[in-house]
């Protein structure tokens, strides 16, 4: 089992609070076999809320189960529980471990943000639901507050963790 962390960094304008709609954010990631080094061309999502693939070994399941195409190993990945975290106005501009990915025999390479973030305005200004992050960068004008919020230079990368 290797743990992995998706670590994002990004400039956050007027926000507080950035975070995934957690536990029912699909996680869109690549991801390599550990076996054969296989790497998937298609987008793959992990969602912590959803389960697959019951067996034997592990009758709860799993949040990701896939056979890899090349060497037919079976392998799985789960979100840690509570690892879950907000990316705050204190992180704006650095990296930041936002979940933890319990992975066997697999890797996530890239991560696809998409839809399905909130982000909460400064000040106890509006928030915003379902904010899309897929072009790494969002814009919206705060009503309440009468300032323009934004998500810029969104960027992600994944870290092997030790347990």
């Amino acid at each position: 089992m290797v743990r992995v962390g998706l670590q994002i960094s990004a400039t956050l304008e007027n926000i507080d609070k950035l975070e995934t709609s957690h536990p029912d954010y699909p996680f869109f990631v690549k991801l390599t076999c550990s076996n054969c080094g296989e790497q998937s061309d298609k987008w793959h999502d992990i969602t912590e809320s959803e389960r697959v693939q019951q067996d034997t070994r592990n009758t709860a399941g799993f949040n990701f189960f896939m056979k890899c195409k090349m060497c037919s190993r079976e392998n799985s990945i789960d979100i840690v529980e509570k690892s879950n975290v907000p990316y705050t106005a204190d992180d704006s501009g650095k990296l930041k471990t936002i979940v933890i990915f319990d992975c066997r025999g697999l890797e996530p390479v890239d991560f696809s943000p998409r839809s399905g973030w909130k982000v909460f305005s400064s000040e106890n200004g509006q928030s915003f639901e379902d904010v899309d992050l897929s072009e790494d960068d969002w814009v919206e004008y705060d009503q309440k507050n009468n300032n323009s919020v934004g998500v810029y230079e969104f960027v992600s990368k994944f870290i092997k963790l030790k347990k």
